[in-house]
This record gives structure tokens, C-alpha cells and sequence, in this order.
């Protein structure tokens, strides 16, 4: 190996060494400020916790994401079943395949204090949520983000980062029930069309506007 490619080698790692111990916040913000779009793919599971019983798990459902801010993503579960949420920036779009039913709302009001509004929004995410560092688990440096709105579904959101990534979500309702999201593959900056995120209606599909 070249005297180049050695110090190039070492450049990299103490680079990656140093994204990999900066905190949680640090992480996340250098994610948010370095990341127009972003592509990837997704697990998620239930999990639901009651009066200290031994909480039940769902099994897991999984897809892809997709993403440019701010407002446009397309958010499609393929297993168990086929369902797409998709923003265009100012309406979203939900299409259950299998009722073959198109929901459409104005983004502004789904999307507000919501755990998209994290990945998906602008930058300014101390607007709608209080920041806090969340500590170290499963490898991870883990934030804490609590909606400052008091009608939002969800009481606290915790996002796992590793390596400047954002690797988990855990979504903790006031129901004791938990969305815990496993991110991998992502790509930041992917090349994407204009049209990307038209959401155009499928054939014969049945429209409801929120």
C-alpha cells in the first residue's frame, strides 16, 4: 500500500471514529444538514406494553422509503400487505392496495409533530420537538425527541444513530404501544426525478379527502 492510500486509509477511519462517538445530536444534525434525499428500506414491528405483562410483539412488517425535503417521501410497506404513503409536498397520499382506496390529506396537518416530520421535514425540527440525548444502546447513540404539541398521538420519539446514520426509531404512543423501526441500506443524496413523487390515482381506485 501507497504512503497515500495508507494516510487515506487513516484519514477515513479517524473520520469515522469520530462520527461513531459524537453524540446523538451531533449525529443527527449532521445527517439532517448533509441530506436532501435519502433512500433505503425499513422492518417494523408493534410492541405493546401493559400493566408490566410481558409485552406483545407483532410480527414484523417491511418496505422501502424513499425521500426529498422538504415534504416529499414515498413510504411503501410490501409485506404483510401493500400499502404506500406518499407526500408530494403538499398532499399525501395513502393507497391500500388491497381495498384499492386512495385516502388524501393535506401535509401540513398529517405530517406537523409527527415521526415523518423528523425524517421527512425541514430542518428546523426544534420548531415542533424538544431534543435531548437519549444515551447509548444496542451500539448506538440514541436521541430523544419530544412533540412540543400537545394533540399529537405520539408522547416521545427515540431515534438510534450509528455512524452518522440513523439506524432505528422506537415511537411511543400514550397507549403503551411502541412502533420500533429498523432502518438499513440507506443512501443519502440519491439521483431522483421531478417526478419522483407525483402521486398519480390508481384505475378504478375509490378517493377519500380528509
Amino acid at each position: 500500500m501507497t504512503r497515500f492510500k495508507s494516510l487515506s486509509v487513516l484519514t477515513a477511519g479517524l473520520l469515522l471514529a469520530g462520527v461513531a462517538h459524537a453524540s446523538a445530536l451531533e449525529q443527527f444534525k449532521s445527517f439532517v444538514s448533509s441530506t436532501k434525499a435519502a433512500k433505503g428500506e425499513f422492518t417494523q414491528r408493534q410492541v405493546k406494553s401493559t400493566n408490566g405483562e410481558t409485552p406483545k410483539i407483532s410480527n414484523a412488517a417491511s418496505g422501502s422509503f424513499v425521500f426529498a425535503r422538504p415534504g416529499k417521501f414515498i413510504w411503501t410497506y410490501s409485506k404483510p400487505y401493500e400499502q404506500v404513503l406518499q407526500a408530494d409536498g403538499d398532499q399525501l397520499f395513502i393507497f391500500d392496495k388491497d381495498l384499492n382506496q386512495v385516502t388524501v390529506k393535506k401535509l401540513g396537518d398529517a405530517l406537523g409533530s409527527s415521526p415523518a416530520a423528523i425524517l421527512f421535514g425541514s430542518n428546523d425540527l426544534e420548531k415542533n420537538f424538544t431534543l435531548s440525548e437519549g444515551g447509548t444502546r444496542d451500539g448506538m447513540e440514541w436521541l430523544k425527541a419530544v412533540p412540543k404539541a400537545k394533540d399529537t398521538s405520539f408522547e416521545q420519539i427515540n431515534i438510534g444513530l450509528r455512524n452518522g446514520l440513523p439506524e432505528a426509531m422506537e415511537l411511543k404512543d400514550s397507549f403503551g404501544q411502541t412502533s420500533v423501526l429498523k432502518l438499513s441500506k440507506i443512501e443519502k443524496n440519491p439521483a431522483l426525478s421531478a417526478t419522483s413523487f407525483k402521486f398519480v390515482i390508481p384505475k378504478g381506485a375509490d378517493v377519500f379527502n380528509n
